[in-house]
């Protein structure tokens, strides 16, 4: 194959859809955007280099404060509506009420937070956003 063969046919290649919706779930199950069975996550919230799999370069991802910021709002979008009910049912103390709703908000938003990150990875991989679109750069560079 020739220089510029070669170049329309990796063109072509990356022009390709790639499925928002599939990408998106695999992230939020762990698991890399791409081949669906590499883990995308090294550590509770630390994204691996590359996939171990198929090899698609993860380093590219810019989450930032994206998930948090997610997570913060769902968890106090379901947390106000039923600390309301509950009061309003039930009338406990204060006490009662700060520790049940303190340590569901805890936890709910420990379970979120890497589920969202992979979302939103999948959807950055699928998208072909900072880095996983045609003019990603080596992992060495």
């Amino acid at each position: 194959m020739t220089q510029t063969s070669l170049q329309n046919a990796n063109a072509a290649a990356s022009d390709i859809e790639r499925p928002t919706k599939q990408a998106m779930i695999r992230g939020a199950l762990g698991r890399c955007p791409s081949c669906g069975e590499g883990r995308l996550f090294k550590g509770y919230l630390k994204v691996a280099e590359q996939c171990p799999k198929c090899g698609e370069a993860l380093h590219h991802q810019r989450a930032d404060d994206g998930p948090a910021y997610l997570t913060i709002l769902l968890v106090s979008h379901l947390g106000a509506p039923l600390l309301l009910a509950s009061y309003i049912a039930w009338r406990p103390s204060a006490i009662t009420m700060i520790l049940a709703f303190g340590l569901g908000a805890i936890v709910l938003s420990l379970l979120l937070l890497p589920r969202i990150k992979g979302g939103m990875i999948g959807l950055q991989w699928a998208r072909r956003m900072h880095g996983f679109g045609r003019d990603a750069e080596p992992a060495n560079a």
